[in-house]
């Protein structure tokens, strides 16, 4: 475990907006991790963790320790509970797509809806990660976190998690405490599809009886559709959350816009798509110098080149204060921002 100042951190985000940090860490076994901490609290610095860094907009450079998480390896065992299921512990370190690719090709099922979305392991109970009608929530078993405050290595179940959409225990009462470092997860031998997402019924190789791998290759087709490759375009995928409006919020909105969709929640509220509110304010494809809104997907900011985190910032303002003026919606971050600025989005 060695630790590099003044490191670049530019090739570690999908953004690939340029920062430094101070310094740089990465922790390739658990043992590794309260060292690091330790190390980190006699010299009285900051600590930033980082893992696969494709939902993350770097804002300046970093001060104090970044912590740069690479725990791999997968293992499974059968599921006590349920001889239909297998139990699949996968290494924050590990890369979320060659998972889902890894579980399908080994006959273990139900995250294929969840294909190509970029980042680690570490980040999906994070989010509670999803995508056309699965959520993280609906196969998670577990989740194995280093505890800062208690020094100590704890298990937290799915009901403990408290996800919401795009939300967990990680994101409130447990951040800057719990630091990933296993995820586990009950998937089923038997094939079962989920193909209940108005985008993939639009699809035209979606069918009720089709396969997991046939649906594994409609979603990634979709994703590569609409998506741009981080390599190509440096981008974080989804910018922003859907916005939850309530029933009555919903309906005057409905009344300008007929056309507005919407899509049920566990409660009576509604979620309605960001993206059609930023396309519909006449943000899809517009440029900011370095910077913009990709012309095929109004809810995905890139960078063409040389972009920086402020010109990202300064332009998700824009758009979150046009949304704002023209539907009285505001639109919130699902990116997170590094280091936070001092008056939010």
């Amino acid at each position: 475990m060695t630790w590099q100042a003044d490191a670049d951190l530019s090739t570690l985000t999908t953004f690939g907006v340029p920062a430094r940090a101070q310094w740089l860490c990465s922790i390739d076994q658990e043992d590794q991790l309260p060292v690091a901490l330790q190390q980190a609290d006699r010299k009285d610095l900051p600590v930033t963790v980082l893992g696969g860094g494709s939902n993350v907009l770097l804002l300046a450079d970093v001060p104090g320790l970044v912590l740069h998480m690479q725990l791999m390896g997968i293992r499974h065992q059968p599921d006590p509970d349920d001889s239909n299921a297998v139990l699949v512990t996968a290494g924050a370190g590990e890369n979320w797509h060659q998972l889902v690719d890894y579980c399908l090709h080994k006959g273990w099922h139900g995250l294929e809806n969840l294909a190509l979305i970029p980042g680690s392991v570490g980040a999906s109970p994070v989010q509670n990660i999803g995508a056309y009608g699965v959520e993280l929530a609906d196969v998670l078993v577990s989740v194995r976190y280093f505890d800062t405050q208690s020094v100590q290595v704890r298990t937290l179940d799915r009901d403990d998690c408290q996800f919401g959409y795009r939300d967990s225990i990680f994101k409130q009462s447990l951040k800057q405490q719990a630091i990933i470092l296993s995820v586990t997860l009950r998937l089923s031998r038997e094939p079962r599809t989920v193909v209940t997402y108005p985008a993939l019924l639009q699809h035209p190789d979606v069918s009720a009886d089709m396969s997991p791998q046939q649906l594994f290759d409609v979603v990634c087709d979709i994703r590569r559709s609409k998506l741009p490759a981080p390599a190509v375009l440096g981008n974080a995928g989804s910018f922003f959350r859907n916005p939850v409006v309530s029933p009555d919020a919903y309906a005057t909105l409905q009344a300008r816009w007929p056309d507005i969709p919407a899509f049920a929640t566990s409660t009576a509220d509604v979620k309605v798509p960001a993206a059609w509110l930023i396309d519909r304010a006449g943000w899809k494809g517009v440029r900011r110098g370095a910077v913009g809104v990709h012309d095929k997907q109004a809810l995905v900011l890139v960078n063409h080149g040389g972009g920086t985190g402020q010109q990202v910032l300064a332009l998700a303002r824009e758009i979150v204060a046009s949304v704002e003026q023209t539907f009285g919606v505001r639109l919130q971050p699902e990116v997170c921002l590094v280091p936070a600025p001092e008056s939010g989005l």
